[in-house]
């Protein structure tokens, strides 16, 4: 088997050690907050109440074990094929690795969805548009341009990612404070509310938050391009959540001082334009939504370059059939298309609220597998520590039934479509795979 910590396909994208530390920071920043702050604040709070900036910080504990498992993989095998690579050097090469890293590129789609529809959501905001045929349009628009911006080639993506990364951070953080400042400091969102939010509610939040940080897979994803990557993937993706989670408070404390719950509820799809307006004023609130504008815009550009990278990278290691339908030119402009034509077909059919609670049942499973295929293959070969991998496996458990169950009272077709869309995913890889794992590709060769 040949070993894909090196091995690339003919398209000349990938070049080892282009990405520095700062690079991948921004990439990595750039994909988390672009689709977590501005979707799934609102959505959080829908679950968790008055207590949703913890929910933040409960994701990111969540996410930190997960990313032990994806950190000591990486220091060991630091590769372009990233989570692919992962499985396969668990699973081997068969339905279970191919189907659990085809989950996370549907994930990664659907993120890439979840941000456009955002994208759309906020830009409409001023001129009163909520719903309505225009809101899938625009976002059908924003992932058609991250289409031929990625197109232009490597070079442009990386560039834009950093200076908008930068811009955003920058614009997010002084929202967040701005918004605290003109309340006194006074966290309203506890103060009003006619509702009792559960511990189920509020577990099930977590797996919300956790979509606002799992961009740090796009790290792992890029592993063989980082400089110096058997210390920077890990560096990397501890020094981006860490960043998020400052980035994340600040903004729901923020929220949560101009809004009350009911109001953070109501206004979920736009919330942080909403909390603008009593903070900051009119001025406020239109900065916030360009500045939402230009955050989820980067968040669709970086998604749809990491989405192709993966699906190519799954094409070339035969985890995947895949089909020219008469396209010329490399394959990973094929996966290019194929990924605008699923993220365009979400946008259009579903909401926010369902874009996103798809996203975390795909995202979770693909998670656990990972860990219990470190755990069961290869901790000792990585040094990882089982109690560490058997904790991220059952907090992601635990996340997930809490989840599973409040979606069972308030939409259970949404479920429905996760539980078919994840059967059918490894029923159609075990046709092609033909065998459930491959044993004798544990050897590390």
């Amino acid at each position: 088997m040949q070993n894909h910590a090196t091995g690339h396909d003919d398209n000349d994208s990938y070049t080892k050690g282009s990405i520095s530390l700062g690079g991948a920071v921004a990439m990595g920043t750039g994909v988390m907050i672009g689709a977590g702050i501005f979707a799934l604040t609102g959505q959080i709070a829908q679950l968790a109440g008055p207590l949703f900036p913890l929910a933040f910080i409960a994701g990111a504990i969540v996410t930190s074990f997960s990313a032990y498992s994806y950190i000591k993989m990486s220091n060991a095998w630091p590769s372009a094929g990233g989570i692919a690579m992962i499985l396969q050097k668990c699973y081997g090469a068969g339905a279970v690795a191919a189907g659990a890293a085809l989950l996370m590129a549907l994930s990664m789609v659907i993120s890439e969805s979840l941000v456009a529809r955002t994208f759309a959501t906020y830009v409409l905001r001023p001129f009163n548009i909520t719903e309505g045929p225009l809101v899938p349009v625009l976002a059908v628009a924003v992932i058609v341009f991250a289409f031929i911006v990625n197109v232009a080639g490597n070079r442009s993506v990386g560039l834009l990612s950093l200076v908008m990364a930068a811009v955003k951070i920058a614009g997010i953080a002084l929202f967040g404070i701005a918004a605290l400042w003109t309340s006194g400091f006074q966290f309203s969102a506890a103060s009003v509310t006619n509702q009792t939010f559960g511990v189920t509610g509020f577990i099930a939040s977590v797996a919300l938050a956790i979509l606002a940080f799992k961009g740090f897979t796009t790290i792992t994803n890029s592993g063989g391009e980082i400089t110096d990557p058997h210390r920077n993937v890990g560096r990397t993706i501890i020094i981006s959540i860490a960043i998020c989670v400052v980035v994340y408070l600040l903004v729901a404390f923020g929220v949560g001082a101009s809004l009350t719950i009911d109001e953070i509820v109501a206004a979920r799809d736009y919330s942080l334009a909403q909390a603008a307006e009593p903070a900051l004023g009119q001025v406020g609130f239109y900065l916030t939504v360009l500045l939402a504008a230009v955050a989820t815009a980067s968040g669709v550009l970086a998604s749809v370059f990491a989405v192709s990278r993966m699906l190519t990278m799954l094409t070339d290691m035969k985890m995947i059939p895949h089909s020219h339908f008469g396209m010329s030119g490399a394959i990973q402009r094929h996966m290019l298309v194929y990924t605008v034509i699923i993220a365009s077909a979400l946008a259009v059919f579903f909401d926010l609220g369902r874009i996103a609670s798809l996203g975390a049942f795909f995202y979770l499973i693909m998670d656990m597998v990972v860990h219990w295929g470190v755990y069961r293959y290869r901790r000792k070969e990585v040094g990882a520590a089982p109690a560490i991998l058997l904790t991220a496996l059952a907090l992601d458990a635990v996340v997930l039934a809490a989840f599973t169950a409040m979606k069972l009272q308030s939409d259970p077709a949404i479920v429905l479509y996760a539980a078919i869309g994840i059967v059918s995913v490894f029923a159609i890889e075990r046709m092609y795979m033909s065998r459930w794992i491959a044993p004798q590709d544990q050897s590390g060769h």
